[in-house]
């Protein structure tokens, strides 16, 4: 199994790469974010293979994260490497992280490919998909800890959601703190 590549690019398309490893030439598929982001010839990518009857594709992330992104979304039933290279493509890692955080259909709805039953199922499979790496992503799971306590305690998602985007904590404890002052009034 293919898991990264270094080389040097022969040609870039905007979703499509011909990367020369050595003399053995690749297709790679990358979304619009990856190919962007790649302003060198030389170039290190990290590889999802997908092996199927008819093609073994090759799929470049410049961003561990995006990868990840990549490989999560691909497993849902009904989302296909296309429509999984389109969501990195319409999103970054955070951003859609924070999408999936607001349970935001109507974001989802954007991408080339999903409508609102895919919308629905990518958000039911994927609520707590959580990014490594930075702060923004910390706050994320703050939020996500938070909203996990404050449903058990029996409060409704929509209202908990609702109350949570309001409230300005830095931890979890406080933030549950917090939500559940709003919520008594």
């Amino acid at each position: 199994m293919i898991i990264g590549l270094i080389g040097k690019i022969l040609k870039k398309e905007p979703t499509i790469i011909q990367l020369n490893v050595n003399g053995v030439i690749y297709e790679v598929f990358v979304s619009l974010n990856c190919s962007s982001k790649i302003i060198s010839d030389d170039v290190k990518l990290e590889i999802t293979e997908i092996i199927r009857e008819d093609a073994h594709s090759l799929y470049g992330f410049l961003d561990s994260n995006e990868k990840k992104l990549f490989d999560t979304v691909i497993k849902i039933n009904g989302v296909g490497p296309k429509v999984a290279l389109a969501i990195c493509s319409t999103f970054t890692p955070t951003s859609f992280s924070q999408i999936i955080t607001n349970h935001d259909i109507n974001m989802l709805k954007r991408v080339p490919g999903i409508g609102p039953k895919g919308a629905s199922r990518i958000l039911v499979e994927l609520s707590g998909f959580i990014v490594d790496g930075s702060n923004q992503d910390e706050a994320t799971n703050i939020n996500l800890e938070a909203s996990m306590a404050l449903e058990s305690l029996g409060f409704k998602k929509d209202l908990v959601t609702t109350v949570l985007k309001s409230c300005t904590s830095a931890t979890t404890s406080e933030l549950v703190r917090e939500a559940l002052r709003k919520l008594q009034k």
